[in-house]
């Protein structure tokens, strides 16, 4: 006999950044960072006001890459 405990896995919450806290770790200015984003570049999301927002991982993930390529 299978049991199920009825619960269910809360979905996964990710860190968000702010245009100004990417371009920070860039190094580059805020709106550069919008057009990376445009350029598909780098995935962003819309809050509700209509401001760019991007995943923290994928833009660690991308420093990452580009520290690499400049090494």
């Amino acid at each position: 006999m299978s049991q199920g405990n009825g619960a269910t896995q809360a979905p996964r919450v990710e860190q968000l950044l702010t245009p100004q806290e990417v371009a920070s770790l860039f190094r580059v200015d805020p709106k550069t960072v919008t057009r990376w984003a445009k350029a598909g570049k780098l995935q962003s999301i819309r809050t509700l006001g209509g401001h760019r927002r991007y995943y923290e991982d994928e833009v660690r993930a991308l420093l990452a890459g580009a520290s690499a390529d400049a090494a």
